[in-house]
């Protein structure tokens, strides 16, 4: 297999967490990857460092057009058969890559979604590893999570759903990519998951040993977030939460691709009473 991937990471006005996110990628990855960045704005200088640096390619646009927009938009830049889209907040640990590669040989098919681990100073995520290591620049314990890195994996887990995610680009192409609904995107992710279930995607996967440290949500605490939990019920007819839970069994070990799965005629009901609740309200 071609161990390189095209890296997508939109950002906006958040230089010195892109700059550091870069910077572990450089430093962590076993392959050299194609890194395509999407430049929200850019004021804070942004866009003329993305310029400057010669191993990066980006595109831009003069106004925040979130992730789903311009995630579809680096498109034409993309070489590499495997896609993986990453938050600007992220700080990527050593053997990220290669341990995602593993887990690609090892799949059976060509048919897959997989997630690297992410490290988060705090929260409840059954799909994170909760270990403080700082939560912004200024208190990062570099160093330290370095040091840690070798005893904080955990177990392959099931539901691949939240960034870093990896798709191989036929797959991403097949489904179009990030739906434009849920801009400017909150909820798009587990909408990318459904998307990839409706065409027959069964392994979901997230790998235990290749890690990321996450500060989270530096970038959405600043916007006028989209009602994304009322788009995918009323979308795919059932709740993102019961869809996680459900069908994808998300944070449980992982021990093979999923099996299909029909919600019960009560849950069917249930979802549509949530719908026809939902335009009600009209929330």
């Amino acid at each position: 297999m071609n161990p390189t991937f095209s890296i997508l990471i939109p950002t906006w006005n958040n230089l010195p967490y892109l700059r550091l996110c870069i910077e572990s990628l450089r430093k962590h990855s076993d392959f050299q990857h194609q890194i395509i960045v999407m430049v929200n704005e850019g004021q804070d200088g942004t866009h003329e460092w993305v310029s400057s640096q010669s191993d990066l390619e980006y595109i831009a646009s003069p106004e925040n057009i979130g992730i789903c927009y311009g995630l579809n938009a680096c498109r034409p830049l993309i070489k590499n058969p495997h896609v993986v889209y990453a938050n600007d907040d992220m700080y990527f640990l050593p053997h990220w890559d290669s341990r995602l590669c593993v887990a690609i040989e090892q799949s059976s098919s060509d048919q897959f979604m997989l997630s690297a681990t992410m490290i988060e100073p705090k929260g409840d995520n059954p799909c994170c590893i909760i270990a403080d290591f700082g939560d912004s620049l200024e208190s990062f314990k570099e160093e330290a999570l370095l040091q840690a890195a070798d005893n904080l994996a955990r177990n392959d887990w099931s539901g691949s759903t939240w960034p870093p995610v990896l798709v191989p680009l036929a797959l991403w192409d097949k489904v179009g990519g990030m739906s434009i609904e849920f801009s400017p995107g909150m909820y798009s992710d587990p909408d990318l998951s459904r998307k990839l279930w409706e065409c027959g995607v069964r392994h979901f996967q997230g790998v235990g040993n290749s890690l990321v440290y996450h500060f989270g949500c530096k970038s959405t605490g600043r916007i006028r977030q989209n009602k994304g939990r009322r788009t995918f019920l009323m979308k795919w007819g059932i709740s993102a939460n019961q869809f996680m839970h459900d069908y994808l069994h998300i944070g449980e070990h992982y021990i093979a691709p999923l099996p299909d799965f029909m919600p019960s005629r009560r849950k069917q009901f249930s979802g549509k009473i949530k719908q026809l609740t939902t335009i009600i309200k009209g929330k």
